[in-house]
């Protein structure tokens, strides 16, 4: 899709992915509507873009119903207007690095809300308003591919993402609307860590800046790819991982021991 002129609503639009992505649609000459909690966060990342008058902010909490009804309204609004949506980016996301057994209730309703219950919703709604031909766009994860130690409802969150966008891709084929997922690996935000970061580094496990991220969203968008998993090996990984398991489960097995360490670091400075 050329995306000169179009309009795009992105979630986690203050988040270091979503502001990389914001600044590269900007730059592609995109009209951004720019969604996340905090309307002083996003006023600043639209200072910062292309044009900034040429785009909009909307703060709302996504896991609630009520904030989710107003960004409908104002995606119809738009609609009925004439400035029709073309693209939505789901992007908004969070996690926690620990064992299961540590987790409150709270922690993971709000994590399996956020990463998978509000992209399901958003898209929901999407259809509509989103003008035709349009995209939606789930950012999933490396771990929606790969079960890994310590993200165990993360994991589960993005490949239920994963799934969801493929279903929807092909349940919405000849629809003018595709659905696409861009899955990244490790990447170097404030969704991690300072001790995430160190296990990373330690393990070899590598990482991408968000401008690598948001470079590679901007290509499946371009070129309508049906999914995208960026870095190697993880990607290499992703595809042993569904024919050979046992293969990567011995490669993560030779790093327990230190994902352990890391766990209980983490979880000894919260108590």
């Amino acid at each position: 899709m050329d995306l000169q002129h179009k309009r795009v609503l992105l979630t986690g639009a203050s988040g270091g992915i979503g502001q990389a992505i914001a600044t590269e649609l900007a730059a592609a000459g995109a009209n951004l509507l720019l969604v996340g909690r905090n309307h002083e966060k996003l006023e600043a990342v639209r200072a910062t873009l292309a044009t900034p008058e040429n785009h909009m902010v909307f703060s709302a909490d996504l896991t609630c119903e009520t904030d989710l009804e107003r960004l409908n309204h104002k995606s119809n609004q738009l609609y009925e207007s004439g400035e029709r949506i073309d693209i939505v980016i789901n992007n908004a996301g969070v996690n926690e690095f620990n064992f299961l057994a540590n987790r409150t209730v709270a922690s993971i309703q709000q994590e399996l809300n956020l990463n998978l219950f509000v992209p399901v919703l958003v898209s929901r709604m999407a259809l509509n308003w989103l003008n035709r031909p349009g995209i939606i766009l789930n950012i999933g994860s490396a771990f929606g591919g790969i079960g890994y130690p310590g993200y165990s409802i993360y994991c589960g969150a993005k490949a239920g993402m994963y799934r969801f966008s493929e279903a929807l891709d092909r349940e919405l084929d000849d629809s003018g609307i595709r659905v696409l997922y861009v899955a990244p690996r490790a990447t170097d935000t404030d969704l991690n860590s300072p001790l995430v970061k160190q296990m990373n580094q330690e393990l070899g496990n590598r990482s991408d800046s968000p401008q690598v991220v948001a470079k590679r969203v901007l290509k499946s968008l371009k070129e309508e790819t049906t999914s995208c998993w960026i870095g190697w090996p993880e990607k290499l990984f992703v595809r042993v991982n569904q024919i050979f398991p046992a293969v990567v489960a011995r490669s993560i097995r030779r790093q327990q021991a230190r994902i352990h360490h890391f766990i209980n670091m983490i979880h000894s400075e919260k108590e």
